[in-house]
């Protein structure tokens, strides 16, 4: 069963839904290091992930699953060709290096949602 997950300030009963993968590592604690557990990018997108996605909500449209790794990559890191496709291949090593300093890797989670492995509990 895959786990959803919930805006935790939103209304539960209005909040966004996400599925995650099966074996997706929790989402760590707000300020800890990224697991890659890919909750915030599957929520919405970054501004980076803006411009690839072409869209403000929804889940990123760069974000990747690694069954290797068994958690989430921003794919304008790990898979900048894929991403940007063939018409833009050719800015994929600057488009990488960028978007490490743009989605802020390596500076902790900052993701401010709750999840949950069901539905969320009931009041």
């Amino acid at each position: 069963m895959r786990d959803k997950a919930r805006h935790a300030s939103a209304d539960a009963a209005t909040a966004p839904v996400v599925w995650l993968q099966p074996a997706a590592p929790a989402k760590p604690p707000e300020g800890a290091a990224c697991n890659g557990c890919g909750l915030c990018c599957l929520a919405e997108p970054c501004p980076l992930g803006m411009l690839v996605s072409r869209r403000t909500r929804g889940s990123c449209v760069a974000l990747r699953w690694s069954d290797a790794d068994q958690r989430y990559w921003c794919g304008m890191v790990s898979q900048p060709q894929q991403v940007l496709g063939p018409r833009w291949r050719w800015l994929a090593p600057w488009a990488a290096r960028l978007a490490r300093r743009w989605i802020s890797a390596g500076s902790g989670c900052d993701a401010r949602l709750q999840t949950y492995s069901a539905d969320p509990p009931s009041s």
